[in-house]
């Protein structure tokens, strides 16, 4: 027994690493890491909450770098972080009243609808371009809304922030990548401390995955600061039509 489990911990190590280094880069590091939690035989709400705890380890790390490489000032997110984390919070407060089969059944589309329009602008690259919404509003309304979804459903959320920024925002390819990732690491820690509260992490899994986290985004976030739009693009569009079908292929 003690060989199986230790196959498993190198195993789910190891899909967080992928998913740290996914997730730094393009977001979706979720379509890696639930389904590993969940052929464990783990349950669902259990899968969700250690997901929470290992995936804010690599959100962290991602934005603590791109913000060392000075592609993003923490300091003016804080706001919106506070705010991520609060509506987290309440998502993850939430998940046993929301219809999860209806936002399984949608949110496929919407992945294809973001890898669609990443993939039609041959264009966009990491230089900004006109602002249509000032941080301020995207702050007050797309940023609660992306959260609480990550509260309680979360796959996709760090690809709905880039959309928001790059499309609202005005945002480069990588500036874009750089400011999700302090949202999303409030995000993580909003649902997070719901479930510590509630009891339904696996912690040992949970931090064995955290390091494999921290490893990957590390790498992901530093090839992405050399890389920019030319390999975050095209990331980020296999990975929401990756997630896409996962989604599709479960319902």
């Amino acid at each position: 027994m003690a060989e199986i489990e230790l196959a498993t911990l190198a195993l789910l190590f190891a899909a967080a690493f992928a998913a740290g280094f996914v997730d730094a880069i393009a977001g979706g590091g979720g379509l890696i890491t639930v389904p590993a939690l969940l052929l464990t035989g783990m349950p669902p709400l259990q899968a969700i909450a250690t997901n929470k705890l290992q995936g804010l380890f690599g959100a962290g790390t991602a934005a603590w770098r791109y913000a060392a490489a000075g592609q993003v000032d923490l300091r003016s997110q804080l706001p919106g972080a506070l705010i991520a984390l609060v509506a987290s919070a309440v998502g993850a407060l939430a998940i046993a009243s929301v219809p999860q089969d209806f936002l399984g059944s949608v949110l496929p589309f919407l992945l294809i609808t973001i890898a669609i329009y990443f993939a039609a602008q041959p264009k966009l690259g990491d230089t900004d371009r006109r602002e249509r919404l000032t941080p301020r509003t995207i702050m007050m309304t797309f940023v609660p809304l992306i959260a609480f979804y990550d509260g309680f459903f979360g796959p996709g959320t760090g690809s709905f922030f880039m959309l928001v920024f790059i499309a609202f925002a005005g945002f480069g390819v990588l500036k874009a990548t750089a400011h999700t990732k302090l949202l999303n690491f409030a995000s993580n820690v909003g649902g997070f401390a719901v479930f510590a509260f509630a009891g339904a992490i696996v912690w040992k899994i949970g931090i064995v995955m955290a390091v494999g986290q921290v490893l990957g985004a590390t790498v992901g976030s530093s090839l992405a600061i050399r890389k920019g739009a030319r390999l975050i693009k095209p990331l980020l569009v296999v990975t929401c039509l990756a997630l896409a079908l996962r989604l599709l292929m479960s319902n």
